[in-house]
């Protein structure tokens, strides 16, 4: 079991219209998105094909941030103002489509690229679940 899951089922305070499963899932996938970006950004910089991995670096970057904000706003009481917290989800989908649309280019030759679209998916996933709640 995961820490926020855990941490979301031992709040007492009630979470309308918000499945806490999926709350938890969607934390996790942008922690895990947030630093997988990151560490994808930084083995870019260290390819010999650097120039052409530019774009990369920085989607990979703005969708860290992006993400690692939006964990933490979602870890604290997600109840406090749903448009701020719509917000973010849909800011956090974008940047993690667009992260993994760059990173998708490159993943034949670089497989942190590969792993690191991976990661995007599936937090652009889970925002786009918590968005159609």
């Amino acid at each position: 079991m995961s820490f926020a899951t855990t941490m979301l089922r031992v709040d007492p305070r009630p979470l309308p219209h918000i499945d806490r499963a999926a709350l938890a899932e969607c934390i996790e996938a942008c922690i895990e998105c947030a630093a997988t970006a990151t560490a994808c950004a930084e083995a870019c910089l260290s390819e010999p094909d650097l120039p052409e991995l530019t774009e990369c670096i920085r989607a990979s970057l703005d969708c860290a941030d992006v993400a690692a904000t939006t964990a933490r706003v979602l870890a604290r009481h997600p109840a406090y103002d749903a448009n701020l917290r719509r917000a973010l989800l849909a800011a956090c989908r974008v940047a993690a489509a667009l992260s993994a649309e760059e990173c998708e280019r490159h993943a034949e030759r670089h497989n942190h690229c590969r792993v690191c679209a991976d990661a995007c998916r599936r937090c652009e996933a889970a925002c786009q679940s918590l968005l159609d709640v």
